[in-house]
C-alpha cells in the first residue's frame, strides 16, 4: 500500500504556503498525484439581514469570496507550477453551511487528505468543517499539520494512541506506509481496562499485526496523570521526540466535543507534530 492520490483544501491565503510545502512534501516521496481545491467561503447568512438588504449583502459576500478564490487559486498555481509533481488545481465558492459537500465529494476518492490545523489565533471559522467533511462524508484519513512545523514526510518515530476503538483502527490502517517504513512505532494505551479479553496484554493484537507488517513497534501503557488524555499523550508525544501521532478521531459525537472537548478537539488544538486521524 502506498499514497497515489493526495488532496488538500485552501481557503486562506495565510495558509497556503504551510499547508502545500506538507502536500508537496507528501506527493514528492510517495510518486503521488496532488489535488488542490482552493475555495473562497461565503460566510454570509442571508435570514438575518432587514428585508431589502439580503441581495445586496449576499452579492457582496459572493464577489468577495470570489476574488479569495481567484487569489489563493493563483498562489496554489505559482508554487505547483515550480515542482515536478502531477498536480490539478480547482478553484470555486462555497456557503459555508455548504462546505462539506465540495470537500467530501473530493476526498473520498483519495487516499490522504492533507489540511492545516483548524483552531488557533486567526483561523477561520470553515477549517473544521473542512476537516470534519474529509472524515465523516469523504471517509478518508486527514493528515493535520500544525502551524509552523516543518514538512515530515517520512517520519522516523510515529506514536499511536491506542483505544481499541474501530476509528484507531482505521487510523492505524491508513497510516501504514508511514508506519512501515518508521525507525520506531509506539502503540500509547492509557489506562487500559482491568476486565476485558485484553487486559494481560493491552496493545497486544495491534502490536502483533504491526509486526507482521515489518513494523518495529513497543507499547507504552500510562496512566492518566493528568486531567485529559489529550494532554497525556501530547505530553509523551514530547518525551519520545515523535514526528507524527496517529488516532482515531471522533469517538464521541462532533457535537459533544465541540461543547464539552474532547480528545481529538485537544489534539487538533494543542498538537505540534503532524497528527493522522481517521474516523
Amino acid at each position: 500500500m502506498t499514497y497515489r492520490s493526495l488532496f488538500s483544501v485552501l481557503t486562506d491565503e495565510a495558509l497556503i504556503e504551510q499547508t502545500l510545502a506538507h502536500a508537496i512534501e507528501a506527493a514528492s516521496i510517495n510518486d503521488a498525484h496532488l489535488d488542490v481545491l482552493c475555495l473562497g467561503v461565503d460566510r454570509s447568512q442571508s435570514g438575518y439581514y432587514y428585508a431589502g438588504a439580503s441581495a445586496i449583502v449576499l452579492q457582496e459576500t459572493i464577489t468577495r469570496a470570489q476574488q479569495e478564490a481567484e487569489k489563493i487559486e493563483t498562489r496554489a498555481r505559482a508554487i505547483l507550477g515550480g515542482t515536478s509533481l502531477r498536480w490539478g488545481v480547482e478553484g470555486g465558492v462555497a456557503q459555508l453551511a455548504d462546505l462539506g459537500r465540495h470537500v467530501a465529494v473530493r476526498a473520498r476518492f483519495s487516499d490522504m487528505v492533507i489540511l492545516p490545523q483548524p483552531y488557533g489565533e486567526g483561523r477561520g471559522a470553515e477549517l473544521e468543517p473542512v476537516i470534519e467533511a474529509a472524515l465523516f462524508e469523504g471517509r478518508t484519513a486527514v493528515l493535520v499539520v500544525p502551524a509552523g512545523g516543518a514538512p515530515v514526510p517520512r517520519p522516523a518515530r510515529i506514536m499511536i494512541g491506542w483505544n481499541e476503538s474501530s476509528e484507531a483502527l482505521g487510523a492505524v490502517r491508513a497510516a501504514m506506509p508511514l508506519l512501515e517504513s518508521a525507525d520506531e512505532v509506539h502503540v500509547v494505551v492509557i489506562d487500559p481496562p482491568t476486565h476485558g479479553p485484553n487486559r494481560s496484554d493491552p496493545g497486544g493484537l495491534l502490536s502483533q499485526y504491526l509486526a507482521r507488517h515489518g513494523v518495529k513497534v513497543e507499547i507504552d501503557v500510562l496512566s492518566k496523570t493528568l486531567p485529559r488524555v489529550s494532554d497525556v499523550l501530547l505530553r509523551h508525544a514530547g518525551d519520545m521526540a515523535a514526528d507524527m501521532v496517529v488516532m482515531g478521531a471522533y469517538g464521541h459525537s462532533r457535537f459533544r466535543e465541540a461543547i464539552f472537548g474532547g480528545a481529538t478537539r485537544y489534539m487538533l488544538e494543542q498538537a505540534r507534530v503532524p497528527v493522522l486521524m481517521a474516523h
